[in-house]
């Protein structure tokens, strides 16, 4: 096997462990799912905020999987951290238990291998 399909195996592994969840949490707050709305509000954030948050991730995501757009691929992974930085910190900072932050913070380490990953893919050509 050689460096580059083990680079691209990596990538699809790290990539699938955030697009997956992101994506069915993006499903949810567009859908209007009353316990996504319920945590939203638990950490003093409008009702109308998931549904914005969802759509924007949802697209980020669509960004990253599609691809042949550059630009617009580090934007969405910025985006991404952005959002996903600002989940753990909403958990932590309204004064609830460590382990809610866990999924935001585990999902940047997916983020972050996903974003390396692809460029190396990009330098090895």
């Amino acid at each position: 096997m050689t460096l580059q399909n083990k680079i691209n195996i990596w990538y699809w592994i790290f990539t699938i462990g955030f697009v997956l969840p992101l994506t069915a949490g993006s499903l949810f707050e567009l859908s209007g799912n009353a316990d996504s709305i319920s945590q939203y509000t638990r950490l003093g954030y409008p009702a109308y905020l998931p549904p914005f948050l969802g759509l924007a991730r949802l697209l980020a995501v669509i960004a990253i999987i599609v691809s042949g757009f550059p630009r617009l691929k580090e934007w969405a992974y910025a985006g991404l951290v952005f959002d996903v930085m600002g989940a753990a910190f909403s958990q932590i900072a309204s004064g609830q238990e460590f382990t809610n932050a866990l999924f935001p913070l585990i999902t940047i380490f997916f983020i972050a291998g996903s974003y390396l990953l692809y460029h190396r893919r990009v330098a090895l050509g």
